[in-house]
C-alpha cells in the first residue's frame, strides 16, 4: 500500500553542507519532520557536489516519515560556474557580466536536459541563453 502525501516542499539547499539552521529547519520544522535526519541524508548524497547548489524536492508522508530527490543545479549556477564568476551583472542589461560560448551554453543545456520542459536541445540551449542574458552575460 503507498503511503498517504501530506506535501511536497521545494528548496535549494548547499551540496554536502546543508544545516538544520534555517531554510531547512523553517521548511520541516511546521511539518514535524526529523531535521537531522534530512540533514544527514541529503549532505552523504551530495557530498562530491560541495561547493554547488542543489534543489531537492521533499515528498513528506501523513506518518511523517519523508523521502527526497535531489535535481540538477539552477542554470544559473551552472553558467556562473562555466564563466568562474561568483555572480551575474549587477545591471543585466547595462553591465556585461561575461561572455558564454555557444558551445558552452550547448554543454549546459545538456547536463540540465532532464530538469527542463523540452526534449530538443537547440531548445534546451536557447533556455541557457535566455537565463544567461537576464544575468547581464552575453552568448555568442
Amino acid at each position: 500500500m503507498a503511503k498517504k502525501i501530506k506535501t511536497l516542499i521545494k528548496i535549494n539547499l548547499p551540496a554536502g553542507a546543508a544545516t538544520p539552521a534555517p531554510p531547512v529547519g523553517t521548511a520541516l520544522g511546521p511539518h514535524g519532520l526529523p531535521i537531522m535526519e534530512f540533514v544527514k541524508a541529503f549532505n552523504d548524497k551530495t557530498a562530491e557536489m560541495k561547493g554547488t547548489i542543489i534543489p531537492a524536492v521533499i515528498t513528506v508522508y501523513v506518518d511523517r516519515t519523508f523521502s527526497f530527490i535531489i535535481k540538477k543545479p539552477p542554470v544559473a549556477e551552472m553558467i556562473k560556474k562555466a564563466l568562474k564568476k561568483e555572480k551575474g551583472s549587477q545591471k543585466p542589461g547595462k553591465e556585461n557580466a561575461g561572455t558564454l560560448t555557444v558551445a558552452q551554453a550547448k554543454e549546459i543545456a545538456q547536463a540540465k536536459l532532464e530538469d527542463l520542459n523540452t526534449t530538443d536541445l537547440e531548445q534546451a540551449a536557447k533556455i541557457v541563453a535566455g537565463t544567461a542574458r537576464s544575468m547581464g552575460v552575453k552568448v555568442e
